[in-house]
């Protein structure tokens, strides 16, 4: 048992879903404006609270469609601003200054970097700048090896470096953590339990894998078996598995537009949808980051000017956006996009990789949430990586344009199909969260998520820090800003026992680095509030409070 696992023992209950521990019932739709500001501290057997009192509706029944509203940011102090963009000044010039000295008094280690025997160099020191003056700087916070289940907790192979970060020594130890930093969000990533059950009996009986794609032998019936609870569960007609999530982006968008096609993104989309995008040859336009308004001024202009220089009207135009944002933690505006779609006829693709099964009153992501039809959405596409606890991803849609997908979209023709138990861990899950199991497993873990979503963005909102995102997402990004004090917040929750993911440039704007906390409905109530005393204190030694008006319940 590491030294962590020992420290922690005595603060956290050993069972993530103990029997007899009193379970919230916070499955509502969506918070109004109004709601939002409240910012409401949560308590789970507080009736009275305005979230349960105005927002509380049977977990199994559709919710009514609720307007959605503008994300309301906290306007960031001109100082933090400006001290943020010095620190980024001052290591880049002080980077600059080392590779200037290096290159003479130690040039040996910019060989790899300069022509050698006629050969140009595969990555100049230009290109690497960033690699070996920012990010090494910070390394040890990113790629930290683990072991055992990342569930309700995460345990860590301690190691060190003596150079700088340059390479990392294993000291043979390791650290029990509180796991905030994984997408585990229902909890489905177990060593025990029903599905592992499953996983186990299907391996005994159908082997590991086809070991072929899915057209040359492939296809077996559990795919066939989990593309027809996917699509039940999604709202679709057909759905198509693929291996990963990322090709599902990145080879479906090729197969859908190209040449002579306009592809309309949200700024912050994932890279697997910037990578599909460019792949298909289709022209490329984007806005602003889940407004409505910028997205309309895209499309009317785009739509009155056509393709450049011929300004012919463009064979077909696809909007694409993410269900939930796995940086900004922010869900998108869906009813105000449908209206965009019924009056300019562009077709829409929604990515729900992290929406899928986290959100809605019944976890069948972003249309569920907003209580409007699947059917209005042309393409969903989502993976089983986080909700699920398995891999891979699929699409969804009417059954033409899946059939058209199978014949023409690279990862279902030419990649691997997904292996046995990772299709029964899909099929197990997925039939959990539906309720088709004969328990309220299901409708249990949805309702813990959602409550601990709430109440620890709202709880961090009340003490004072810059929170991004929607209350109701299961990813809470907590801004800091300074390029110091990324690693330092960091370092500092990994000393004091909880495992978190910091974010920087170039995944964020260079002035919003940030921590992103997952919740996950393995966390119970002492667990969160255990690790909210410790981020307050964190928040306090660094200076991290920077929000004017500190929401508080009344």
């Amino acid at each position: 048992m590491g030294k962590g696992k020992r420290s922690l023992q005595h603060i956290f209950s050993t069972s993530s879903f103990s029997k007899d521990e009193e379970e919230p019932c916070l499955l509502t739709p969506p918070l109004s404006s109004a709601a939002h500001s409240l910012s409401p501290l949560l308590s789970e057997t507080d009736d009275d609270s305005p979230l349960v009192r105005d927002h509380l509706v049977p977990a199994r029944n559709p919710p009514k469609t609720v307007k959605s509203h503008p994300e309301e940011l906290e306007d960031v102090p001109l100082s933090i601003l400006i001290t943020t963009y010095c620190g980024y000044i001052i290591l880049i010039l002080f980077g600059h200054l080392r590779d200037l000295f290096g290159k003479v008094f130690n040039s040996s280690e910019y060989i790899p970097f300069s022509f050698m025997d006629g050969y140009a160099p595969m990555i100049s020191d230009f290109e690497s700048f960033y690699r070996r003056r920012l990010y090494r700087r910070i390394s040890d916070c990113f790629n930290r090896p683990v072991l055992g289940i990342p569930g309700r907790f995460v345990t860590l192979l301690d190691r060190t470096s003596i150079d700088f970060n340059s390479t990392f020594r294993y000291t043979g130890g390791t650290t029990t953590l509180l796991n905030l930093g994984s997408y585990n969000y229902l909890g489905f990533s177990e060593n025990d339990g029903p599905c592992t059950d499953s996983v186990e009996e299907s391996l005994l009986e159908y082997g590991l894998g086809t070991n072929c794609t899915r057209f040359e032998g492939g296809t077996h019936e559990l795919h066939n078996d989990a593309e027809k609870l996917i699509a039940r569960f999604v709202g679709q007609e057909a759905v198509m598995i693929v291996s990963t999530g990322y090709a599902a982006n990145a080879t479906t968008l090729p197969a859908l537009v190209s040449k002579s096609c306009l592809v309309i993104s949200d700024e912050f989309n994932h890279p697997s949808l910037i990578s599909g995008a460019r792949i298909s040859g289709a022209a490329s336009r984007v806005f602003k980051h889940n407004s409505i308004d910028s997205l309309e001024q895209v499309l009317r202009q785009a739509i009155s000017q056509g393709q450049p220089r011929t300004h012919r009207p463009w064979k077909k135009i696809l909007v694409v956006v993410e269900g939930l944002y796995t940086n900004e933690g922010s869900i998108v505006r869906l009813p105000e996009i449908l209206e965009l779609k019924r009056r300019y006829k562009f077709y829409l693709y929604i990515d729900e990789a992290h929406s899928i099964g986290s959100l809605g009153s019944c976890g069948r992501g972003i249309c569920d949430y907003w209580g409007v039809s699947s059917s209005e959405v042309d393409i969903m596409m989502g993976t089983f990586s986080k909700s699920f606890g398995a891999a891979g991803g699929y699409v969804a849609g009417s059954r033409e344009i899946v059939e058209h997908l199978r014949l023409q979209c690279y990862s279902s023709v030419y990649a691997e199909t997904l292996s046995i138990p990772v299709l029964q861990q899909i099929i197990s899950s997925v039939t959990i969260v539906m309720g088709e199991d004969g328990t309220n497993e299901g409708i249990r873990r949805l309702e813990r998520l959602v409550f601990n979503a709430r109440y620890f963005s709202s709880r961090l909102r009340e003490m004072g820090f810059i929170v991004y995102g929607d209350i109701d997402s299961p990813i809470v990004p907590l801004v800091l800003f300074n390029p110091a004090k990324i690693p330092a917040f960091s370092r500092e929750c990994l000393s004091r026992g909880i495992a978190v993911s910091v974010v920087a440039y170039p995944n964020t704007p260079l002035v919003s680095g940030r921590a992103k906390f997952c919740l996950s409905a393995t966390h119970t109530r002492e667990d969160l509030d255990w690790a909210l005393q410790q981020i307050n204190e964190i928040g306090d030694l660094l200076r991290l409070k920077l929000c004017k008006f500190p929401k508080t319940h009344t």
